[in-house]
């Protein structure tokens, strides 16, 4: 069993040290919001944030030292004030469609939007 953190909780987790991300939030612990899609990285469906950053869940292992990690909100988890505005926006500008990756994009958002409050799409 290894101490592993997830939203500020501490969990012990028994899996294999490069067992990824994804795996573990979803399969040991629950957290069915981040969801798989591609498995190589590139569609963002598994995007959570460690240590502050929005990661590709599926390509990282879980366990390195000093990490923590937030996985998107769920029915389980408060959501962050970032997070609930993005969902709103969302919402108000007809974004989802399938809504399966929709969580990880809500996630990729709110990071771009911590580093960059005021993104433009460069045409202006």
């Amino acid at each position: 069993m290894q101490p592993f953190i997830v939203n500020g909780q501490s969990h012990n987790v028994d899996v294999e040290p490069d067992t990824p991300l994804l795996w573990v939030l979803r399969d040991t612990l629950g957290m069915t919001g981040t969801k798989y899609g591609c498995g190589i990285a590139q569609c963002g469906a598994c995007t959570v944030h460690v240590n502050g950053v929005a990661t590709r869940s599926c390509s990282v292992q879980a366990f390195r030292r000093g990490r923590q990690n937030r996985s998107p909100p769920s029915r389980d988890l408060p959501p962050t004030a970032c997070c609930t505005r993005c969902n709103m926006s969302w919402l108000e500008h007809d974004v989802p469609q399938c809504g399966y990756c929709q969580s990880g994009m809500i996630m990729a958002v709110a990071d771009l939007l911590k580093n960059k409050p005021k993104p433009t799409d460069g045409r202006h």
